[in-house]
């Protein structure tokens, strides 16, 4: 962890609390600069944390957008 924040040039603790949850939403070029250290597109990042709970139906806008994809 620590050479994954020194690359991305965030401090140790600020990755930890990223991971933690305790900073609920970390700024833009943090998580940019973090996906571009981890060899992560900023697409992949968007739909991992887009992805809905496993065991809960998606619902709303994000369940049509699924339909759509699907078909």
């Amino acid at each position: 962890m620590l050479e994954t924040a020194l690359d991305a040039r965030v401090s140790p603790e600020t990755l930890r609390k990223i991971e933690t949850g305790r900073v609920a939403t970390p700024a833009f070029p943090t998580i940019a600069a973090i996906a571009d250290v981890l060899g992560l597109s900023l697409d992949a990042v968007w739909a991992e944390i887009n992805q809905p709970e496993r065991g809960v139906e998606p619902t709303g806008s994000a369940h049509r957008a699924r339909e759509r994809l699907a078909s």
